[in-house]
Formats: C-alpha cells, sequence, structure tokens
C-alpha cells in the first residue's frame, strides 16, 4: 500500500501544472509516507483501516496535483459519458475539494476509532463517539492550518491554494462535509457490527 501511494504522488509531480504549489500540496504526503514504517510498528492497525487511509491519501495526491480546484473531472465525464458532473449537479463551483473532505470523515472514522479502542483501551461505543469527534478536531485544525500556511507561504497564489473559489463559508462547509461522512460512516460501521453479530 505504501508503493502505491508512493507511485502516486510521484505520478501527481509528472507534467505538474501547478509545480509553485506542488510543495505545499504533496509535502505533508511525502512526510507522512517516509513516516508511515515508524508510525504503523508503533500503532499497528488492520489492513481494511490502513486501506481506508489510503483510498483517503489517493484522493487528496489527486487533488494535489490540481491545487483542488481545477481538478478536470467535468472534462472526464464529458470524454466517458458526453455529459459533464457540473451541470448535471448544478455545481457553481468544483467540487472535488468538498468531496476530499467528505471522504475524510467517511474513510478515517474506522481508522480513528479503531486506533481509540486498541491503543487507548475504549469499549466500541466510545470508540466510535472518539472517531466523530476526531474527525470534527483534525478538521478544524486542517482548516487553521490552511490558513496560517496560506498566510505565510502561499503569498499571491493564497487563493488558489486555499480553494476557496469565491466561497466565504468554504471552511465552515468542509468541516460540515468532513462531519457528514463521519456521521454516514458510523451508521454503516453499526450496521455492519449488527450484520456480524
Amino acid at each position: 500500500m505504501l508503493a502505491v501511494l508512493v507511485a502516486a504522488i510521484a505520478a501527481a509531480n509528472i507534467d505538474q501544472p501547478y509545480p509553485e504549489l506542488a510543495p505545499l500540496q504533496h509535502g505533508p504526503t511525502v512526510v507522512l509516507a517516509m513516516a508511515t514504517p515508524w508510525l504503523l510498528r508503533r500503532w499497528p492497525l488492520s489492513n481494511g483501516a490502513v486501506g481506508c487511509i489510503l483510498v483517503f491519501l489517493l484522493l487528496h495526491t489527486l487533488g494535489g496535483r490540481y491545487i483542488y480546484s481545477y481538478v478536470p473531472y467535468d472534462d472526464w465525464a464529458r470524454a466517458v459519458s458526453g455529459h459533464d458532473i457540473s451541470g448535471t449537479f448544478g455545481l457553481a463551483r468544483n467540487g472535488y475539494d468538498r468531496l476530499v473532505h467528505f471522504a475524510f470523515g467517511a474513510l478515517l472514522t474506522a481508522p480513528f476509532a479503531q486506533v481509540a479502542q486498541r491503543h487507548g483501551g475504549l469499549r466500541m461505543a466510545w470508540s466510535l463517539a472518539f472517531a466523530f469527534f476526531a474527525v470534527g478536531f483534525v478538521s478544524a485544525i486542517y482548516e487553521i492550518f490552511e490558513w496560517l500556511l496560506t498566510v505565510i507561504a502561499a503569498g499571491q497564489t493564497a487563493d488558489w491554494y486555499n480553494g476557496q473559489q469565491g466561497d466565504i463559508w468554504d471552511a465552515q462547509k468542509d468541516m460540515a462535509s468532513a462531519q457528514v461522512g463521519s456521521l454516514l460512516a458510523l451508521i454503516g460501521l453499526r450496521f455492519a457490527r449488527q450484520g456480524r453479530a
């Protein structure tokens, strides 16, 4: 899985359309990939949990290639079906950023719960509650970090990096998307647990 992530990061930087912002987008993922062997030795997770994290990081890596605001999913959809996604769903902005925030909640709720249960000693119900609140906490910290990084490092490209696309409520909607994803994951985990019982 780590090799897949490293290959995806490398591929995302071939003929990079936004080279000035690529280090800001991909740098943290590279650091995480380098730290992964140590992290998983220290706090082992199931293959399923690591797979969820991988899918999220692959979505992020694709978004990072196009600085999120310019992921050409409409062009891809037109090439496949003759119709674009924005027109079909009435989207006024590029929605890939919102999709990845939703995926953060949907895909990382189970790994957060597993960490709380395996390494924090919490019971299942409390580990799920922890996971839901962890998604909210990490989402809020990320939005603050993104704002500070934009102010400090992005300079003239701040609006591109931040990806607001003119929406003053972008940060709040991103956090809400993550919480909705987490809530749906909790419902899915609950049904899966009942199905095994």
